[in-house]
């Protein structure tokens, strides 16, 4: 089982404080093969406040997103659907196939006043997380101390967000013929 900083602050997504991921293993949990567990956020608390996408998928087909902008008076948009089993494969073959649990944050940008990304990832018996600060271009990937790692992670979450806009965009705005 690896694990790299199995749990990290995350400032709560009604207020300012920070709070403990929201996923834990406890020391009783064994897991399996079948564990399967997919989280991310980017967020910034800027002059309008605390703003953030949030995305998790659980191994039930669970897919809970919230995005949260301030922006001319925006409002929160929180949705939450059920997948089914097709999806889910998918999304555990770009993860797997991305090698994303073979990286180590280490040398990534910390987070800092400008936000935060974190990724937390499940699969089977092995849980990662990664934190590292907003990547607001590719420039910023080849100029980090870890290109190769950090160019991984960039181009799986814009995978995952595509998917999850998608899924998120089909279920709920659909409309008949």
């Amino acid at each position: 089982s690896t694990t790299h900083r199995a749990s990290v602050s995350v400032p709560c997504a009604c207020c300012s404080s920070l709070a403990v991921l929201h996923f834990s293993l406890s020391p009783s949990h064994t897991m399996s093969e079948s564990d399967f567990y997919v989280r991310y956020y980017v967020g910034h608390q800027g002059k309008f406040g605390h703003e953030f996408l949030e995305f998790e998928f659980r191994s039930d087909g669970r897919l809970r997103y919230a995005n949260n902008s301030n922006y001319k008076n925006d409002t929160m948009i929180r949705k939450e659907v059920y997948v089914n089993g097709a999806v889910l494969s998918e999304l555990r073959r770009i993860i797997e196939d991305s090698e994303i649990v073979k990286e180590d944050d280490k040398q990534w940008a910390e987070p800092n006043r400008d936000g935060r990304q974190e990724f937390e990832v499940v699969l089977g018996n092995t849980h990662v997380s990664f934190a590292t600060a907003k990547i607001g271009s590719l420039l910023d990937v080849q100029e980090s101390k870890d290109p190769e790692g950090l160019r991984i992670f960039y181009y799986l979450v814009q995978d995952l967000k595509c998917l999850v806009f998608s899924l998120i965009g089909l279920h709920f705005r659909i409309k008949p013929i």
